[in-house]
């Protein structure tokens, strides 16, 4: 596995953690993914939502843990820089749950 994977992949890990842990309970927030850059200076964190109605609230909460996130990244991950968080929402995520419920109503 190359070190951008392994990055990605614990700080998926990491932020899931993280978000359970401060997480207002208003809203079911999973992290779905994450990706790095090569140069491991910024990392983007794919989320999804339940309920959907609460999906920019949740966004915007994410949005606002992101130095708090880091801090909680830079005491449990073993490297130098840790990477400039963005938060999206994992839109492949939802259109696959779109299609799971079209095809389960036929």
């Amino acid at each position: 596995m190359q070190r951008n994977e392994k990055v990605a992949n614990n700080i998926k890990e990491l932020s899931a953690q993280f978000l359970g842990r401060e997480n207002n309970r208003t809203s079911l927030i999973t992290v779905t993914s994450a990706t790095v850059s090569p140069d491991l200076k910024k990392a983007t964190i794919f989320i999804t939502v339940l309920p959907t109605s609460k999906e920019k609230n949740a966004l915007d909460f994410v949005k606002r843990q992101r130095g708090d996130l880091r801090e909680f990244l830079k005491k449990s991950m073993p490297i130098k820089v840790i990477p400039f968080i963005d938060v999206e929402i994992d839109e492949g995520e939802k259109n696959r749950q779109k299609i799971d419920e079209l095809l389960r109503a036929k």
